[in-house]
C-alpha cells in the first residue's frame, strides 16, 4: 500500500509494571513480548524456549477407539484407504499417516480427490470405488468432519468410516467408527486450532506407542507436521509452536528425499530454513500441485525415496508454482472488475466466471481481501454449478455466513477466514445477494480500510545486532505469533533506485540521525521517481545474506510521504 488510506495500527505501550517484570530484555522486545500478551518472565521464557507443551498423556476424543479399529485392520490384513486433501495440509497428513500405517505392516493406499472433478473432502463416487477395489476401512485427514451424507453412504456400502479432520464442524457429526476433531462439542484436550496434519499426528503418536513400530519413531513425522501446520495458517502458538519448532530441527537437516529436493528447487538453504521459508517456499510449492495439476505430485515427492525421482517431482511442483503465480494474477484482475471492488457500498466482493481456474480462486480471493479489506468469493462455474473459494476478515466470520446459506448450498466447510463451497447455478445469485447482505449487517459500522499493525514505534539507533538475535528466539512466527514490525518516523532518504528484473522493486537508503541503513521495499518500485527526501516507513527489520556478506536491512512493507 502506498496511499493514505492505509491505516497504520500501534499496539498500546507496554506498562511500567510489566516492562519491570521483563528488565531482562532489551526495551523494544520488552515490547514485543507485552504484545503476545507475555506479561511475566516465566511465560516468556516458556514462549521463546518454546517448551514442549504437556497435556498429562490427554489424548482427543475417540483416539482409543481410532486405535482399536486400526489395529483389527492390522489384525484381519484389510486394506485401508486413507482419504487426504490436495493442499499442503492435506498432502503432509496422507503422507504422514501413510508412513505410519506403512511401518505398521497395513495394506494401505491414498486417495486424493481431484481438485477439478471431484473437488473438497469425501464425494460418494469414490467411496465407491475405494470399495470395488477391496477397502474396507477409510481414514480421511483433514476432511470429512462435514460430509454427513457421505458417511451415511459408506455405511450403507460396509465401508468403516475413521475421520479426522480440524474444520469447523456442523449442528451434526457425521456417522463414523472414530471420529477425531478437538473442535467436536465433547472433546476436552486443550488444544483447539491444530492443523489437519496435527490432528493426523496426535494419532500417529497413539499408534506408535500402541503397536512400536521397529522403523518408525514419532519424531520422524514432525518434518511433515511442520510443513503443514505452517501452510495452513493456523494460530503458531501452544502446542502448534512447539511442534513447528521440533519440525524446523528435523527440515535442517532432512532426511526426506523429496523435501531436500524441493529446498534446491526453491533456493533455500536446509541449514537455516524458518518458518517463513515454508510459508513462502515450500508450501506454495506443495499447494502448486493441487491447484494446477494432481497433487499426486506432492504426496510422491513427500514419499518417495528415490534420489532421481525426488528430483524429477521437485521441479514438476516448482514449474507449476510459476504457473500458478501467474494465472492467479490474470483471475484476480478479472475478478476485481467482475466484483465492483471499487464500490465503497460493496462489503463483500463476489466474482465467479467459466474460465476461472478452480485451483487458484482463493487465491485470488486472497490478494482481493489483502487489497480492499472486504470478505471475498471468487469462484469456478461450468454449466450445473459454481465451485469458490472464500476469504475473510477479522470482522466476518465466513463458515458462520456459509451457516446461514446452508439451505442453498450442496457442500461447505472451512475456518473463520477461509473457506469453500459448492452450490448449483439456480441458486448463486440467492447466494450472492444473501452473503452480501450478512456482511452489510455486520460491516457497515465498521473502519473498512486497510490495515498494517506494526508492534512499536522505534528510532533507527534502537536497531542492532542485539535486536535482531532477540527477535530470531520468537520463531517460528506466523498466525498469532507474526514477525515484528516497526515504524519510524521522518526518515531521510539519501537514495533511491528501481531494481529487480522489471524495476518492480524499490531500493532505498534511509537515515535517521546517525544510523544508516539499505531498505527495500518489494513492489514499489513504481514510486521511485516520486519518493521524497523524508518519508515514514512500516517495516521488518532483518539480516540480509548476499554473495556470502550479511548486512542489517529494513524490509519495508509501507511507507507515507511526510510532505
Amino acid at each position: 500500500m502506498t496511499d493514505n488510506e492505509t491505516r497504520w495500527e500501534l499496539n498500546p505501550s507496554i506498562p511500567e509494571d510489566i516492562a519491570e517484570n521483563l528488565k531482562d530484555y532489551s526495551p523494544v522486545f520488552r515490547q514485543l513480548l507485552y504484545n503476545r500478551n507475555l506479561t511475566t518472565a516465566a511465560k516468556a521464557e516458556a514462549f521463546l524456549t518454546a517448551a514442549p507443551v504437556d497435556h498429562a498423556g490427554q489424548k482427543l476424543l475417540n483416539t482409543d477407539k481410532a486405535v482399536d479399529r486400526i489395529g483389527q485392520a492390522l489384525h484381519s490384513n484389510e486394506k485401508i484407504a486413507i482419504y487426504g486433501d490436495y493442499d499442503a495440509d492435506g498432502v503432509t497428513a496422507t503422507a504422514l499417516m501413510f508412513q505410519t500405517l506403512t511401518a505398521l505392516g497395513a495394506d494401505v493406499i491414498t486417495y486424493i480427490p481431484d481438485r477439478f472433478r471431484e473437488g473438497y473432502g469425501l464425494n460418494i463416487t469414490a467411496l465407491d470405488r475405494l470399495k470395488d477395489e477391496g477397502i474396507s476401512l477409510v481414514v480421511t485427514v483433514d476432511c470429512g468432519i462435514r460430509a454427513l451424507d457421505q458417511a451415511e453412504h459408506a455405511a450403507a456400502i460396509g465401508l468403516d468410516l475413521l475421520i479426522t479432520d480440524h474444520h469447523t464442524t456442523g449442528a451434526e457429526l457425521p456417522r463414523s467408527v472414530a471420529l477425531i476433531n478437538p473442535k467436536q462439542p465433547e472433546d476436552n484436550y486443550p488444544e483447539k486450532v491444530l492443523a489437519g496434519v496435527g490432528v493426523a499426528y496426535k494419532l500417529a503418536l497413539a499408534l506408535i506407542e500402541a503397536f512400536q513400530p521397529a522403523e518408525l519413531a514419532a519424531e520422524d513425522l514432525l518434518d511433515l507436521v511442520a510443513i503443514g501446520t505452517v501452510s495452513d495458517l493456523v494460530p503458531l502458538v501452544g502446542e502448534n509452536r512447539t511442534l513447528v519448532r521440533e519440525g524446523l530441527k528435523h527440515l535442517r537437516t532432512p532426511r526426506r528425499q523429496g523435501l531436500r529436493s524441493l529446498m534446491g528447487v526453491a533456493g533455500i538453504p536446509p541449514e537455516s530454513v524458518t518458518a517463513g521459508h515454508i510459508g513462502f517456499g515450500l508450501g506454495p510449492r506443495i499447494n502448486a500441485a493441487g491447484r494446477i495439476g494432481s497433487a499426486e505430485d506432492a504426496l510422491r515427492l513427500l514419499t518417495t525415496r528415490d534420489l532421481n525421482e525426488a528430483g524429477v517431482y521437485a521441479q514438476v511442483l516448482d514449474n507449476r508454482n510459476r504457473e500458478r503465480q501467474r494465472i492467479t494474477r490474470e483471475i484476480q484482475e478479472q475478478a476485481q472488475a467482475l466484483s465492483g471492488a471499487e464500490d465503497p457500498e460493496a462489503f463483500l466482493l463476489f466474482a465467479y466466471h467459466p474460465d476461472f481456474n478452480p485451483g487458484v480462486v482463493g487465491l485470488a480471493a486472497s490478494q482481493l481481501v489483502e487489497q480492499y479489506y472486504r470478505p471475498a468469493v471468487v469462484g469456478y462455474k461450468n454449466e450445473e454449478y459454481t465451485r469458490a473459494s472464500c476469504r475473510s476478515i477479522p470482522e466476518f466470520h465466513i463458515t458462520h455466513a456459509l451457516d446461514e446459506c446452508a439451505d442453498l448450498l450442496v457442500q461447505y466447510g472451512g475456518h473463520a477466514a477461509a473457506a469453500g463451497f459448492t452450490v448449483l447455478n439456480y441458486n448463486l445469485d440467492t447466494l450472492a445477494d444473501r452473503l452480501s447482505e450478512l456482511a452489510r449487517e455486520q460491516l457497515h459500522d465498521q473502519d473498512l480500510r486497510p490495515a498494517l499493525k506494526a508492534d512499536a514505534e522505534v528510532d533507527f539507533s534502537q536497531l542492532d545486532t542485539a535486536l535482531l538475535r532477540e527477535i530470531d528466539r520468537l520463531e517460528p512466527t506466523g498466525q498469532s505469533n507474526h514477525s515484528p514490525l516497526f515504524v519510524s518516523r521522518k526518515v531521510y532518504v539519501r537514495g533511491a533506485r528501481a531494481v529487480g528484473r522489471d524495476q518492480s522493486h524499490l531500493k532505498l537508503l534511509l537515515s535517521q540521525g546517525n544510523s544508516t541503513f539499505d531498505a527495500i521495499a518489494f513492489r514499489f518500485g513504481h514510486l521511485t521517481n516520486d519518493i521524497p527526501g523524508q518519508i515514514d516507513v512500516l517495516y521488518a527489520f532483518e539480516l540480509n545474506e548476499f554473495n556470502g556478506r550479511q548486512t542489517l536491512q529494513i524490509n519495508i512493507k509501507d511507507l507515507k510521504f511526510t510532505w
